[in-house]
């Protein structure tokens, strides 16, 4: 008698966690008139919206929808909640006026102190939480040391880390049309403690004046809302038809 095969395991992506960088007393980074909390916002919204609208199989679970303050672990501690599939960190980046363009981050050891000064930045909001050093075992955000080490827990999710992070690069770079810094890794604490695959997407320099004014227009937003849609039907529509998915 031939075995009875058992079911086949069907991967479904069935919750997405949006998380818009900073917020309420953390303003981010500065344009001359933008600021990161709030561009970051209304890209969240736009994009929790097009999934919303185009997948009502998929849960939408947002980190805030208002100008409010969350703690980093906070932000990892609604995914993990909420068991989600997917997190995604939208923010936006400073430096030099003449720095310009997207990077798409994942959890892993920075290559460069370049790629480390984004990952401080980003994390040296914790300076404004209480009792960080105990939230955050002890981690100095001002510490080399302290990056390298947090940028391990993150490994179970690489694979699939990295697969969404250059399908959004990819959409930024064509479709969208926007000059590109390219897909990197570095120790953000926001994507530490998510148990599940997740990238931080930084969508421009609010530092440079035509990304400013590109990342503050309603249609640039638009657009950039629309190409990290489009990575995450992709990103879904692959894992779904491969059942290994991790």
């Amino acid at each position: 008698m031939a075995p009875v095969a058992g079911p086949v395991y069907k991967y479904r992506l069935r919750t997405v966690v949006l998380d818009a960088g900073h917020g309420g007393k953390d303003r981010g980074c500065a344009g001359v008139s933008a600021r990161e909390a709030d561009v970051s916002l209304k890209l969240v919204l736009e994009l929790g919206r097009l999934i919303e609208e185009n997948m009502p199989d998929v849960k939408v679970v947002y980190t805030r929808k208002t100008n409010v303050f969350v703690e980093l672990a906070d932000r990892a501690g609604i995914a993990n909640k909420h068991n989600a599939d997917l997190f995604i960190s939208i923010h936006c980046n400073a430096g030099p006026s003449s720095a310009h363009g997207t990077e798409v981050w994942t959890m892993g050891p920075h290559k460069t102190d370049a790629n480390l000064g984004v990952a401080k930045r980003e994390n040296a909001v914790i300076l404004q939480e209480e009792n960080y050093k105990e939230r955050y075992n002890g981690f100095d955000p001002h510490s080399p040391q302290s990056h390298i080490l947090f940028s391990l827990f993150q490994s179970a999710y690489m694979v699939n880390s990295i697969r969404l992070a250059q399908k959004v690069d990819e959409q930024f770079r064509t479709t969208v049309g926007r000059p590109s810094r390219g897909v990197k890794q570095a120790g953000f604490l926001v994507l530490w403690k998510t148990a599940m695959p997740s990238v931080l997407i930084e969508a421009g320099f609010l530092t440079n004046r035509a990304d400013e004014r590109y990342l503050n227009d309603k249609s640039g937003q638009t657009y950039m809302a629309s190409g990290i849609y489009r990575a995450f039907k992709e990103y879904k529509r692959e894992l779904e038809g491969d059942s290994t998915a991790d």
